[in-house]
């Protein structure tokens, strides 16, 4: 057995759904070229981190010296449907975008991933050097994600898997260890399928940002808004946010790929569910308790997840937006 193979045997047994590797080179110039003019078209909104360290995140050889492969695992955590029934309430309720309804994804890929290369190193590689990556490291990783055979990009800007949708958590190993690339990693594109004809998450996106001629204007995305953007919504912006108090999905849940996705198999990766009394909950959260905290019973509520990242009056802003939205309606 190849160490290539070693390694992704242990990944599987480590609870990853998907698992390729690449070279350490740049990104090709067509997603590079993808990048920088979604960057010159203004279309980052005010996610000023986006326009820094430009050269890091198209070339992973940057992040590590002498880097020659690039790891890549994915994680699906499609939820189970037994599990997404939300409870009926009569207090005014805000959503949360099922990715957070799970523990952070960071800590959880990252813990995981050291241990892959603890076993790395038990191979007689004790030497190895590294670079750990999940999510928060600039690096284009949906673009090495393509490269390494994990699925393709769709119109939703997500990276899809034919069999796990498009519901996939990623995280990366840049490392001096030369590995052969996969199969995958040299078809053009990767994985059969593609979006073809349909333009479901278009028709779906509530703002927008989501644009005919395949560019994605973040400033316009309900993720950004209700979690990046710092500032004053517009009102044309916020009225459509509906009672989304943390993100949006709706690109998700429409995708003909997601539809008959695999609920997540890794049982340690921790789901809140959604349920009277239980404090924790996600799915649904009562927005008057949002505007009744303070930062001490912010952080005791979403210590372990990633709603922490917009801090208390992030997201009493959001549900004041979502209080608004309701009362509307009604």
């Amino acid at each position: 057995m190849s160490i290539s193979q070693e390694i992704k045997y242990k990944a599987i047994e480590l609870g990853f759904d998907l698992f390729g590797i690449t070279d350490a080179s740049p990104i090709d110039n067509k997603q590079a070229k993808i990048f920088t003019e979604w960057l010159k078209s203004g279309f980052a909104g005010e996610m000023a981190y986006m326009h820094r360290n430009v050269r890091k995140r198209l070339n992973p050889a940057v992040l590590l010296e002498n880097a020659q492969s690039v790891i890549v695992v994915g994680l699906n955590y499609t939820p189970s449907k037994h599990k997404t029934k939300p409870f009926e309430s009569d207090a005014p309720t805000g959503r949360i975008a099922e990715y957070a309804q799970y523990e952070d994804y960071h800590s959880f890929i990252k813990e995981r991933l050291y241990k892959l290369l603890d076993y790395i190193k038990s191979l007689d590689r004790a030497d190895v050097k590294f670079k750990i990556c999940v999510d928060s490291v600039p690096l284009a990783e949906r673009a090495l994600a393509l490269r390494a055979g994990l699925g393709f990009i769709g119109k939703n800007h997500m990276l899809i898997n034919p069999e796990f949708g498009c519901r996939i958590f990623l995280g990366e190993i840049i490392t001096d260890l030369k590995l052969p690339p996969d199969v995958g990693a040299v078809r053009e594109p990767p994985l059969p399928g593609g979006c073809a004809g349909c333009r479901k998450c278009l028709d779906a996106c509530p703002t927008g940002a989501l644009r005919p001629d395949g560019q994605f204007d973040a400033g316009k995305c309900i993720n950004y808004l209700t979690i990046e953007y710092k500032g004053h919504i517009p009102p044309e912006l916020a009225g459509k946010i509906g009672d989304r108090l943390f993100g949006c999905e709706e690109c998700i849940d429409v995708c003909p790929y997601q539809q008959n996705a695999p609920a997540c198999g890794n049982k340690q990766f921790e789901f809140y569910p959604d349920s009277p009394g239980d404090s924790l909950r996600r799915a649904r959260i009562d927005l008057q308790e949002i505007l009744r905290m303070d930062a001490e019973s912010f952080r005791a509520k979403f210590s372990g997840s990633v709603i922490k990242r917009i801090g208390a009056e992030g997201l009493k802003r959001n549900a004041r937006i979502c209080l608004a939205n309701i009362t509307c309606r009604s």
